[in-house]
C-alpha cells in the first residue's frame, strides 16, 4: 500500500494529529499491563463512553490481578452487570487466576504467555504488548481494518482469512517501530472518531491525502458492508413476583447446556445470571408461563393470578427478543430452592443481565403507576 519512503510522512502526519487531539481516557494514563488488559477487554464491541464508569468501578474493587483472581465470581459479574458479553468477565477472572497460578501474580511479559490467557486473542495481545511494553506489534481490529481498507480502496469481506491476513501484513508494515504504543492508539483513534463506518469526516482526517477511497469520491463505500445474518424473532414470558413490601424473587444463574444452545435458550439470553422465572413461548404466553411455573413451584402455592405488564424489547446479536412480563400476585413469595428474595428496586445488588434489568424496570413502572392511581 505504501512504499518505504511514503510511510515516513504518513506516520508523521498521523502521530502528530494523535498527540495533539487524542482523547483523555483513563487507561491512557498508565502503562500497567493489568489496567490496559482490563480496558482492552471491556472495549471489545462496547462504546468508550459506556466503558469508562465500569472501568473505574471495576479497578476500584479489583486494583490488581490477585484481587480479581480471589474474588467471588458473583461479585465480578455484578460489577460487570450492564456491560454485556458476560463471557468477557468470566474469562477475565479465569485469566487472572492463571496469572496467579503460573506467573506468581505478575502479568506475563512474553507474547506466548499473554496469548495463552483465556479471552486474549491476537488483537488484544498486540495491544497489551505495544501499549504496556512498547513491543513492535501492530493491532488489527474492525476500526483499523476499515482505515486500511479505505486507504487502499479495498473491497470485499475483510473478515475472510486471506484479506484479513493481507491487512495484518499492511498493519505490520505501517507500524512506527519507534513509537508502537502511540502508533497503535493513533490508528485506532482515527477509526473510532474520524474514519467512522458512516459519514467519515474526511476533511478532518490527518492522512486524507494518502486515502484512495477519498480520491474515489465514495469513501463510505469502502469496505463493502458485511451481509447481516437474518434476524430471529423470539418471545419470552417472565413472571415477576412481588409482595406488598416490594420484594421479588429471582432464580439462580442457570448452568450452560452441552452443545450449541438454541436461539431461544433462556440461559443464554439471561447470560447465565440471576433472573426472573422466564420461559420461551409460542402460542399462549400466560398458559405456557403458568405451566413452567407449575414445574418449579410447590402445589401449596395454588393457582397463580398473572397480570400482564408492559412489553419489553431486547436485542442480542441476531435475535430480536420480545418479553411479556406478568405480575404474579402473591401474599408470600414462594419457596424455590436456590432462589433469592430481594427488593425489586435492588436488582443491581445481584449480577443480572440487561434483559433482566429491563423486565425489572417495566415492573417498577407499573408499580409506580398503580401507586399514582391509588
Amino acid at each position: 500500500m505504501f512504499t518505504p519512503r511514503a510511510r515516513v510522512p504518513f506516520r508523521e502526519s498521523l502521530l502528530a494529529w494523535f498527540r495533539q487531539f487524542q482523547r483523555d481516557l483513563p487507561w491512557r494514563r498508565t502503562k500497567d499491563p493489568y489496567r490496559i488488559w482490563i480496558s482492552e477487554i471491556m472495549l471489545q464491541q462496547t462504546r468508550v463512553a459506556a466503558v469508562i464508569p465500569y472501568y473505574e468501578r471495576f479497578l476500584e474493587r479489583f486494583p490488581n490481578v490477585q484481587a480479581l483472581a480471589e474474588a467471588p465470581q458473583e461479585e465480578v459479574l455484578r460489577l460487570w452487570s450492564g456491560l454485556g458479553y458476560y463471557s468477557r468477565a468470566r474469562n477475565l477472572q479465569a485469566a487472572a487466576q492463571q496469572i496467579v497460578a503460573r506467573h506468581g501474580g505478575e502479568f506475563p511479559l512474553d507474547e506466548e504467555s499473554i496469548l495463552a490467557l483465556p479471552g486474549v486473542g491476537s488483537y488484544t495481545g498486540a495491544a497489551i504488548l505495544s501499549i504496556a511494553f512498547g513491543a513492535r506489534r501492530a493491532v488489527l481490529d474492525g476500526n483499523v481494518a476499515r482505515v486500511l481498507a479505505r486507504l487502499g480502496a479495498i473491497r470485499g469481506d475483510l473478515r475472510e482469512t486471506k484479506p484479513w491476513q493481507s491487512l495484518q501484513k499492511t498493519a505490520d508494515e505501517l507500524l512506527d517501530p519507534q513509537s508502537p504504543c502511540d502508533w497503535n492508539q493513533a490508528i485506532m483513534e482515527l477509526g473510532a472518531i474520524v474514519c467512522t463506518p458512516r459519514a467519515p469526516q474526511c476533511l478532518l482526517c490527518p492522512v486524507n491525502k494518502f486515502c484512495r477511497a477519498r480520491q474515489s469520491g465514495e469513501p463510505e463505500s469502502y469496505p463493502a458492508k458485511r451481509k447481516k445474518r437474518d434476524a430471529v424473532q423470539i418471545t419470552l414470558a417472565a413472571a415477576v413476583f412481588w409482595t406488598a413490601e416490594g420484594k421479588t424473587l429471582l432464580l439462580p444463574p442457570p448452568r450452560a447446556k452441552n452443545g450449541k444452545p438454541a436461539a431461544d435458550d433462556v440461559a443464554t439470553l439471561v447470560s447465565r445470571m440471576w433472573h426472573f422465572p422466564t420461559v420461551a413461548v409460542r402460542e399462549n404466553p400466560p398458559e405456557e408461563l403458568r405451566s413452567f411455573l407449575g414445574g418449579i413451584l410447590s402445589s401449596k402455592n395454588g393457582e397463580l393470578s398473572l397480570e400482564p405488564l408492559g412489553k419489553v424489547r431486547h436485542a442480542v446479536t441476531y435475535r430480536n427478543v420480545t418479553v411479556l412480563p406478568f405480575r404474579a400476585r402473591t401474599a408470600r413469595l414462594p419457596a424455590i430452592r436456590g432462589a433469592k428474595r430481594i427488593p425489586l428496586k435492588e436488582l443491581s445488588t445481584l449480577p443480572v443481565s440487561n434483559l433482566t434489568r429491563k423486565i425489572g424496570r417495566a415492573a417498577l413502572a407499573e408499580l409506580a403507576h398503580a401507586v399514582a392511581k391509588a
